[in-house]
């Protein structure tokens, strides 16, 4: 597994998100100066999440974005597979993006990376934006 940009980006945007939930919808700018990322990018980004209801968008003076539903229950895990996909470091032994690779020839190696995965996965999936604010 190797963390893109987008899942960087998603991750801390959503944080934001969470530690600034009680003063309702968030506007974009705030969190790109915050973390000066890029507007554009963030927003392909925060689309992707909408469309996926993680957020919720509200137009107008006091629009924004916020989180649709409760911290505690959006995980790493969710995130980081919305945009990179496995959280494996092959996809010979990702559970959700299997794709069989010469590694699985060798089944000692597929053994420390299914070990490696099981870590990755249990701890992302343990770990919720409520736990990182």
């Amino acid at each position: 597994m190797k963390l893109t940009t987008k899942s960087e980006y998603s991750l801390l945007a959503l944080v934001y998100m969470a530690r600034h939930q009680r003063e309702g919808f968030i506007k974009i700018e705030r969190i790109c100066s915050h973390y000066g990322i890029s507007k554009k990018y963030l927003e392909l980004l925060l689309t992707i999440l909408k469309q996926n209801r993680y957020l919720k968008t509200r137009r107008g003076a006091a629009g924004g974005y916020a989180l649709a539903k409760p911290a505690r229950e959006i995980s790493m895990a969710e995130i980081v597979r919305l945009m990179d996909g496995a959280l494996a470091p092959t996809e010979s032994v990702s559970q959700y993006f299997f794709s069989d690779t010469l590694l699985s020839k060798e089944k000692n190696i597929m053994k420390v990376f299914k070990e490696i995965r099981d870590y990755v996965a249990t701890k992302m999936e343990s770990l919720t934006l409520a736990d990182l604010v």
